[in-house]
């Protein structure tokens, strides 16, 4: 287990975490510095606990309302799956209908060119 030293108020604690998480972990204890530090310059020595549960706060108050965001972008790739996949029947439908009207268009061909010919209509491959 890697352990890595942070700062925090000017506090350095030192933390373990995995292998390769080192720079990591470095990097979210100084975005929770910045809060801590964003909340002292607005409110002042109030205590270093208090300043901390704060923070901690803003911190789940940024992840709730991500976590939301996440949940109504998942729901709009839902609609849109179904759509594609309404769209994609619906296109495969259409295909299906064309080649079978192109195909019976094609023997009404041969049936005119072979009258027109006095010849057995030809018979399709």
């Amino acid at each position: 287990m890697a352990q890595v030293t942070v700062t925090i108020d000017g506090k350095a604690y030192r933390m373990a975490c995995e292998e390769g998480q080192e720079g990591h972990l470095t990097e979210l204890a100084a975005k929770f510095d910045r809060y801590v530090s964003h909340l002292k310059s607005q409110f002042g020595e109030i205590g270093d606990l208090r300043i901390t549960v704060m923070a901690g706060i803003m911190v789940m108050d940024e992840l709730s309302e991500v976590s939301r965001r996440l949940k109504a972008v998942e729901a709009d790739m839902d609609t849109i799956r179904r759509n594609r996949d309404a769209v994609a029947a619906g296109a495969q439908r259409t295909e299906e209908v064309a080649a079978a009207a192109i195909e019976e268009m094609s023997h009404r061909i041969l049936e005119i060119a072979a009258k027109i010919s006095n010849r057995p209509p030809a018979q399709p491959n």
